[in-house]
């Protein structure tokens, strides 16, 4: 897929443990090998409306994806894990 650095991508999954939601936006900032010959990761900052970090997580590269013209970038509270 190998999508450019510092791009916004969409989750493709919920990540409950970072109280993050498929289709969140977040910026694609590093690529990272697997360790044993896996699938390739990614590194994420996930920011809040006002630009604040609010998370940076390691996920599949398989977990993201690019924006497209056809979506609307939305709003919602980040709940947090009870």
């Amino acid at each position: 897929m190998s999508l450019p650095l510092y791009q916004r991508v969409a989750l493709r999954r919920d990540l409950p443990e970072h109280n993050l939601r498929r289709g969140d936006v977040a910026t694609l900032v590093d690529y990272v090998p697997h360790p044993e010959r896996g699938e390739p990761g990614c590194v994420v900052e996930v920011f809040n409306a006002l630009g604040e970090s609010i998370a940076v997580v390691a996920v599949p590269e398989s977990d993201i994806e690019g924006l497209r013209a056809d979506e609307v970038l939305a709003v919602r509270p980040l709940a947090k894990a009870v």
